[in-house]
C-alpha cells in the first residue's frame, strides 16, 4: 500500500459518488456540527459581554437567547423553503444568482467564503479554548494545537464525505448526549429545590459590576451571542450529499439540527441564570469555559465532567468540517459559473474537491497563527459574512416564489419575507456592534474577494476570445520547424537529443555555450568525427555547431536570445528547442546534478512566444 494511500484512502471511481451519499445519521456530524458545537461558546460570547455588569449581567443572557431562538426558527423555517425550492443545492450563491443577479451572487459568494474560513478558525481556536480550560498549563502550546488539528481535519475530509461522517458520529452524538443530561439533569433540580439548585462546584463569582445597562450593551450581546447561527445554510448547500430522496433527507437533517440546537441554547442560558454562572475574561489565567463551570456545577467533577469537556473539545475542534464540508462545493459552483480557476470544479481521489479543501486549509492556518489561536479574538469577524449570506438567499427566494406564482407559491414568499426581514435587520445589528472591534476587516474583505472573482471571470473572457476558432485546420504554410539542440560535451543524452531532432527536420542548429573553461573545446573538436562524418555517410544534412562565446558564464540567457533571434529572422518558420535531460530514477538524487533544463524550458515559456516550442528528450538513469 502506497503511502498516499494509507493517508486518503484508495483512489473512488466516478462511478462510486452515490455510494458517498449520507443519510440523516452521518449528515448530522458532517453539516450540522458548526451549528450543534456553537452552544459551547454563542451563549459565551453572549455572555463575556455583560461581565461589566457583574451578577446583574448573567439575568439578561436569558432573554437574549431566546431571541436567538426565535431568529433561529425564522431561519429554519426559510430554508426549508430553499431545500424544497432548490433540490440540487440551494446555498446562498445559486439563489442570489439566479433570482437576484450576478452582483448579489457574487456579494453572498465573498461573505460565505469568509464565513466558512472563519468558521474553520474559529471552530478550532474554540476547541482548543476548552481544553486549555480543563489543562491549563498546555496555554502556551496554542497555537501548536490549533494547527494540528487543522492538518488532521484537512486529511480526514481529503479521506472523502462519507468517511469524515464516520470519523466525526461517536463524538458529536457523545457532546450532543452529555449537554442533554446536564440541562435535564439541571432543569429538574431547579424544579425540584423550588427554583434555587445548589451547585455541586460553585462557579467563580461574578466580577464587580463596572458599568451600568445600556441598549448598545445588550445590542452588542446579541450580536456576539448570534455566532451560535452559523453553519445553518449548510445543509441546503449540501444537498446533493445526502441520499435519495436527497431533498426530503436533508430538511430531516435540518430539522433535528435546528432543534437540538435550540434546546440546547434555551438550556444553557436557563441553567447559567439560575446557578449564577458568570462569564470570565478569556484573556486571564482563571479562565474557564462556560461550560465547563455549568457541568461542574450542574454534575460535578466527576468522570462525566472529564467525558464531557473531551466530547465538547472534540466537537469543538471537529465543527470546522462543516466549512470543509461546504467552502469546496461552494467554491465548485463559483467555478463553474467561471469566477474562481476551473481546479475548484474538479474532484480529487476521493471524489472531494480537493482544491477547496487545500486553499480553506491554508486560509485557516493563517487566520489561527495571526491571531494566536484565540476565539475571542476570532469573533468580532465572525457572523457579518452568514447573517449577510442568509439575508441574500431569503431575499432570492422571495423573488423566486414571486415569478412561479400562484396561492401556495404567495405562502411561501411571505415565510422567506420575514427570513429575509429579520436576517436583514441582524446583519445592520452586528455589523454596527462589531464593526471598530474587528467587523470593518470583513466589510473590507467582501468587496476585494468581488473583485478578485470579476477579475478571474474577465481573464477567462479574454482568455476564450482570443483562442476561439471557427475556421478548420489550415494546410497552407507548413514547413519542417528549425531545430536548436543544446550541446555541452559529447554523451548519450547529446546523441539521442540529436536524433530525435534530426527526425524531425532536416535544419538543426547545436548551440554549444563557450564559458572559456579547459574543455569547452571537447565538443568543437569531436564534432567532425562524432556527428558530421557519420550524418554524411548516412546520406543525411549534419547538424550545424553554433558556437556562443559568454564570458561572464551565462548558459541559459544566451541559449533563450538565441531562439528568439532564430524566431525573428525567420518569421514563416518554427523554431523548436529540444532539450535533452537527464532524469534520475529516485528523488533524493536530483539535488546531485545541475537543473539547467527546467530552467531553460523556464524561461523559454516566460519570454518565448507562438512560434517557439520546447520539446523534451529524457534520458532515465537504470539505478
Amino acid at each position: 500500500m502506497s503511502l498516499l494511500d494509507l493517508l486518503f484512502g484508495p483512489p473512488l471511481a466516478s462511478d462510486e459518488e452515490r455510494e458517498e451519499r449520507v443519510g440523516l445519521a452521518a449528515g448530522i456530524p458532517i453539516f450540522g456540527l458548526d451549528a450543534l458545537s456553537s452552544a459551547a461558546y454563542g451563549p459565551e460570547a453572549a455572555l463575556t459581554l455583560l461581565i461589566p455588569l457583574g451578577a446583574a449581567g448573567i439575568t439578561y443572557i436569558f432573554p437574549i437567547s431566546i431571541s436567538i431562538v426565535i431568529l433561529l426558527g425564522i431561519v429554519y423555517f426559510s430554508y426549508r423553503q430553499t431545500i424544497d425550492a432548490y433540490p440540487g443545492g440551494g446555498g446562498s450563491y445559486t439563489v442570489a444568482t439566479e433570482n437576484l443577479g450576478t452582483g448579489a451572487g457574487l456579494l453572498a459568494a465573498a461573505a460565505l467564503m469568509i464565513d466558512y474560513v472563519l468558521t474553520a478558525a474559529v471552530g478550532i481556536s474554540s476547541g482548543v479554548g476548552a481544553l486549555i480550560s480543563a489543562v491549563p498549563w498546555l496555554q502556551p502550546h496554542t497555537v501548536t494545537l490549533c494547527l494540528g488539528i487543522l492538518v488532521i481535519l484537512t486529511v480526514v475530509n481529503l479521506r472523502g464525505v462519507r468517511e469524515s461522517g464516520g470519523v466525526f458520529m461517536v463524538p458529536t452524538y457523545v457532546f450532543i448526549g452529555s449537554v442533554l443530561v446536564v440541562i435535564g439533569v439541571g432543569v429538574a433540580k431547579t424544579i425540584l429545590s423550588g427554583g434555587h439548585p445548589v451547585p455541586v462546584v460553585v462557579p467563580p463569582p461574578a466580577l464587580v459590576a463596572s458599568a451600568s445597562l445600556s441598549l448598545w450593551l445588550i445590542v452588542k450581546a446579541f450580536s456576539s451571542g448570534c455566532t451560535a447561527m452559523t453553519g445553518v445554510e449548510a445543509v441546503s448547500n449540501g444537498v446533493k450529499a445526502f441520499k435519495e430522496p436527497s431533498s426530503q433527507e436533508a430538511k430531516r437533517t435540518l430539522t433535528v439540527i435546528i432543534a437540538i440546537l435550540a434546546i440546547m441554547l434555551a438550556g444553557i442560558a436557563y441553567l447559567v441564570r439560575v446557578y449564577g454562572i458568570a462569564a470570565t475574561d478569556p484573556g486571564s489565567p482563571a479562565y474557564q469555559s462556560l461550560l465547563s463551570m455549568l457541568i461542574a456545577a450542574v454534575m460535578g467533577k466527576g468522570w462525566f465532567y472529564w467525558v464531557s469537556i473531551g466530547s465538547i473539545l472534540l466537537v469543538l475542534s471537529l465543527s470546522a468540517n462543516t466549512a470543509f464540508a461546504d467552502f469546496p462545493r461552494l467554491c465548485r459552483a463559483i467555478a463553474q459559473n467561471g469566477y474562481l480557476p476551473y481546479s475548484f470544479s474538479l474532484r480529487g481521489r476521493r471524489l472531494v474537491f480537493s482544491q477547496g479543501v487545500y486553499v480553506l486549509a491554508f486560509l485557516s492556518a493563517l487566520l489561527l497563527v495571526v491571531f494566536g489561536g484565540v476565539t475571542d479574538r476570532l469573533i468580532p469577524l465572525y457572523a457579518v459574512g452568514a447573517f449577510l449570506a442568509f439575508t441574500l438567499s431569503q431575499a432570492g427566494m422571495v423573488q423566486h416564489w414571486r415569478r412561479q406564482g400562484g396561492k401556495e407559491a404567495g405562502h411561501s414568499m411571505i415565510v422567506n419575507a420575514v427570513g429575509a426581514a429579520a436576517t436583514g435587520i441582524t446583519v445592520v445589528v452586528v455589523l454596527v456592534a462589531k464593526f471598530v472591534e474587528g467587523a470593518w476587516i470583513t466589510v473590507l474583505l467582501i468587496p476585494i474577494l468581488i473583485l478578485a472573482m470579476v477579475s478571474v471571470k474577465r481573464h477567462f473572457k479574454t482568455v476564450k476570445a482570443e483562442i476561439a476558432d471557427s475556421q478548420p485546420l489550415k494546410f497552407e504554410m507548413i514547413r519542417e520547424p528549425l531545430i536548436v539542440v543544446p550541446v555541452d560535451r559529447w554523451s548519450r543524452i547529446v546523441e539521442r537529443g540529436l536524433r530525435f531532432a534530426m527526425s524531425l527536420s532536416g535544419e538543426v542548429k547545436a548551440v554549444h555555450i563557450d564559458c572559456g573553461e579547459e574543455e569547452a573545446d571537447s565538443i568543437c573538436k569531436s564534432w567532425s568525427e562524432m556527428v558530421e562524418r557519420p550524418a554524411m555517410r548516412a546520406g543525411r544534412v549534419p547538424p550545424e555547431l553554433v558556437r556562443i562565446e559568454s564570458p561572464y558564464r551565462f548558459v541559459i540567457t544566451p541559449l533563450v536570445d538565441y531562439a528568439l533571434e532564430l524566431s525573428e529572422k525567420n518569421p514563416d518558420r518554427m523554431v523548436a528547442v529540444v532539450v535533452p535531460e537527464l532524469v534520475e530514477r529516485h528523488w533524493y538524487h536530483y539535488p546531485l546534478h545541475n537543473q539547467r533544463a527546467q530552467a531553460l524550458k523556464a524561461l523559454l515559456l516566460v519570454k518565448g512566444n507562438q512560434r517557439v516550442v520546447t520539446m523534451n528528450v529524457p534520458w532515465y538513469l537504470k539505478g
